[in-house]
């Protein structure tokens, strides 16, 4: 079942990418998130429900809500046309939610693959902070983040694991190493557009006589 959703999950992030990439409209983005959105807060109280109820068990299945709860007041945030800056706080808070899960995968279960993933994650949360809370013109920027996320973080790792190949070593490090590239590539982007924006701000700047 977190499989499935984890698949759902990708085909999301994808719309929600084209969504601020300006390739999709809004409204009808929003009824996917909507969708997975209740499935994903749903899902987890079975999951919570039938686990051994081990401390692990509900880390594990608690993250589920994570994504169910973004999803939904995404959706709602946008179909309704509502001001977003709730959603970007609440961003804020899963971010660093977030961080500690790739701190935990890290130091405890020594899981490189889900602690690059985590901290990818992490990020994406904080962009949507800032994307609701200030001015900044950032979609199309998230909107790459997202798009490149959708595939390497949620689609392809769900597929690996319907296929029953993801624990395979080889897959494994090729698996790392697409998230590695995407870092690399995340770096990049925003260099660009740090770089960008300095160039606006030195042709906006007032000559002084």
């Amino acid at each position: 079942m977190a499989i499935v959703g984890l698949l759902l999950s990708g085909a999301v992030l994808f719309l929600n990418s084209l969504l601020l990439l300006g390739k999709a409209e809004g409204k009808s983005v929003a009824v996917l998130n909507l969708i997975v959105g209740a499935l994903q807060v749903a899902s987890p109280f079975y999951l919570v429900i039938t686990s051994d109820q081990s401390n692990w068990a509900l880390y594990s299945n608690g993250a589920i809500f994570l994504f169910g709860l973004t999803y939904l007041y995404f959706g709602f945030t946008v179909y309704k046309n509502l001001n977003g800056t709730g959603l970007g706080w609440f961003s804020i808070w899963v971010s660093i939610v977030a961080l500690v899960y790739a701190i935990v995968y890290f130091a405890h279960f020594h899981d490189a693959i889900n602690t690059v993933t985590w901290f990818m994650w992490s990020y994406l949360w904080f962009l949507f902070f800032l994307l609701n809370t200030t001015d900044k013109k950032l979609d199309v920027y998230i909107g790459k983040v997202a798009f490149v996320q959708s595939w390497v973080t949620l689609t392809i790792p769900a597929l690996l694991s319907l296929t029953g190949v993801a624990a395979n070593p080889a897959v494994k490090a090729i698996w790392l190493w697409m998230c590695i590239a995407s870092l690399l590539y995340f770096a990049f982007i925003t260099a660009s557009l740090l770089l960008s924006n300095k160039k606006e701000g030195t042709k906006t700047k007032p000559v002084m006589d």
